[in-house]
């Protein structure tokens, strides 16, 4: 057995615990504290951090198979780890950060459940995609950073150790700049704000800050704020990637429910199961069908990154794609299972409110398109 296999099956059994109280933490959005414990343990937090630093050094094929096995028992889990990963393989791949601040969260993450996320989103812009500053401000003072603002969506922020933080600096030609800011810096406060109608434990709440003080040198990577703030191709279609990898194993946990339905529910009515109607017959192979697309285009993306081969805005495109399917997916297996699907007990309610949340992730599918859109008029000349 291949270690990455070995890691692969890891994740399946954890996903099969983490599936028992799936439920739960729905219905009360309480946050997952120990499905991290059992990830560290299984070594799973280091799944695309650098060999030398005690990680496992997987590229996006093997944290898609991860991420998507995880979904399938306990999805704002994997959406709270694909953060994770993707702080990491940037940390790793391109060598932007500092490598004092790389050895110390890498060294964290070796140590413990210490995980990292983005906060870029804000209240009155929203995400940076949108093409605004935002109006959290670093401001200059000595040797250190002072930071007030406000953000919004910070996915995870229950068990996350700092915040790659994004601010607009105060200096006289300003710049954009992400900064690494401990959780428990003085001057950092939750503000409980997520009440989404699916993937309801991922804790997304708000983040104020309150003049936090940081030393100059945990500025992470900064640029002229008068320009568009810049994406790596691979770093953007790595993020895209796993993304669709959480909501394909929500649409495969559904699968997995109306399949298991279809083939043993057998109405008085019939005298069989439900699985011999040509209709659901019909409706479970446009699942198949859907679900082996979703497969093979998270793969080829993988396949790409991971070696380095040109991806252009791909990332994007399948990130659309596998969304779009995933909820198609939860929908169709909704009508398939009828009255019993509805009963929350049954779960396949749930698993279509996770699946439409997917569309609330920046850029949404219809930025996607005005994009695509506009490449395609650009290459007219």
């Amino acid at each position: 057995m291949t270690e990455t296999t070995d890691l692969i099956g890891k994740a399946k059994n954890l996903a099969e615990d983490f599936s028992r109280t799936a439920a739960h933490h729905d219905a009360t959005g309480a946050f997952p504290f120990e499905n991290f414990d059992r990830l560290f343990d299984a070594g799973l937090l280091g799944l695309v951090s650098s060999r030398d630093h005690g990680g496992h050094g997987e590229g996006l094929t093997s944290a898609q198979a991860v991420i998507s096995e995880i979904a399938r028992g306990e999805p704002s889990t994997a959406l709270v780890l694909a953060m994770h990963y993707t702080s990491h393989f940037a940390i790793r791949r391109f060598g932007k950060w500092p490598q004092h601040l790389a050895e110390r969260v890498l060294l964290a993450n070796g140590q413990g459940v210490a995980l990292i996320n983005n906060a870029q989103a804000e209240p009155r812009i929203g995400s940076p995609a949108h093409g605004a500053l935002p109006e959290t401000v670093a401001r200059r003072d000595g040797d250190r950073w002072r930071i007030s603002g406000h953000k919004s969506y910070v996915t995870g922020i229950p068990v996350l150790k700092w915040v790659s933080l994004l601010a607009v600096t105060d200096e006289e030609e300003p710049r954009l700049a992400s900064f690494l800011v401990p959780t428990d810096a003085a001057g950092f406060r939750i503000e409980k704000s997520w009440n989404a109608a699916g993937m309801h434990a991922t804790a997304s709440d708000d983040i104020i800050l309150e003049d936090v003080s940081v030393p100059l040198d945990n500025l992470i990577e900064a640029q002229p704020a008068s320009e568009p703030i810049r994406r790596d191709e691979h770093a953007a279609a790595f993020f895209f990637g796993l993304l669709g990898a959480v909501y394909h194993g929500v649409a495969r946990a559904a699968r997995d429910r109306v399949l298991g339905f279809a083939s043993k529910h057998s109405p008085a009515s019939l005298g069989a199961p439900i699985a011999t109607v040509p209709r659901v017959l019909d409706g479970l192979g446009e699942i198949e069908v859907l679900l082996a697309t979703n497969a093979r285009l998270l793969r080829s993306l993988g396949e790409d990154v991971d070696a380095g081969r040109p991806v252009g805005m791909d990332g994007m495109h399948v990130r659309h794609v596998v969304i779009d399917n995933a909820v198609a997916v939860t929908s169709l297996a909704l009508e398939l299972a009828g009255n019993p699907g509805l009963n929350r007990d049954f779960q396949l309610e749930r698993h279509h409110r996770d699946a439409i949340t997917a569309r609330s992730h920046a850029p949404q599918s219809h930025m996607i398109r005005t994009i695509a859109a506009r490449s395609a008029l650009s290459r007219l000349g």
